[in-house]
């Protein structure tokens, strides 16, 4: 007999599905085929909800270079990164512009920031623009009196493939402002992507305008886009 637990990762696969191939970039078409099944079906896997065999389940983890524990939310609440390191890994250097395109035009990353008691660390949904990153934040936080005084602050999102182990980091560092022209702030607060998932009440909006743009991409023989190692 299924547990309350059980159905809500079941209910929850057709979106972690959806999310994924999203973020590789693949349409049903290509997915289904790599699948070994139909876009129709793939269609109804992620939009009807229902509960795929196992045999099924493992294919499509391999399209979509994942896992089942990862399509189905057994490891949601686990600490990213349990894995252990691939076989020879190799670390490059991003430059700036890929940099950017990774960020794309929102999402969720971290920011580092001085204030009462030492550094603090904290997540935060941002948004893209013209080379700025933006906040929405309360004017007592941490970020928000760092934004009053012009402060330094750093910002890091990062991405992991623990099917294959390796991953990307960006970290932007430079001065946070508060935006003070009302018409603006207004605007930047009514943009969905940015809106803090903490909540209603952050109406301060701040901007990261970075002189230091970083990023670093871990590869592995063998993973998806990379050449097979040597024998």
């Amino acid at each position: 007999m299924n547990t309350v637990d059980d159905r809500h990762r079941q209910s929850d696969l057709g979106r972690r599905v959806a999310v994924r191939r999203r973020q590789l970039g693949l349409s049903r078409e290509e997915v289904a085929e790599r699948a070994g099944s139909t876009p129709g079906y793939l269609a109804y896997v992620e939009e009807q909800l229902p509960t795929p065999g196992i045999e099924f389940l493992v294919r499509l983890a391999h399209a979509l270079e994942t896992t089942v524990q990862e399509l189905t939310g057994l490891t949601a609440d686990l600490a990213p990164g349990g894995a252990s390191a691939a076989n020879r890994p190799r670390l490059e250097e991003l430059d700036e512009s890929e940099c950017w395109s990774l960020l794309g035009d929102h999402g969720v990353g971290r920011i580092a920031a001085g204030g009462t008691g030492g550094l603090h660390v904290f997540p935060v949904n941002y948004q893209v623009l013209e080379g700025r990153l933006v906040f929405a934040t309360t004017a007592t936080s941490v970020l928000g009196r760092a934004a009053a005084s012009g402060a330094e602050i750093a910002f890091e999102e990062d991405s992991l493939d623990e099917a294959f182990r390796q991953g990307w980091s960006v970290l932007l560092v430079g001065p946070a402002h508060t935006v003070s022209d009302p018409a603006e702030a207004r605007t930047l607060r009514g943009d969905g992507r940015s809106r803090p998932w903490a909540g209603d009440g952050r109406d301060t909006v701040v901007t990261l305008t970075p002189r230091q743009v970083t990023g670093r991409r871990i590869l592995v023989p063998g993973a998806p886009g990379e050449p097979a190692p040597e024998p």
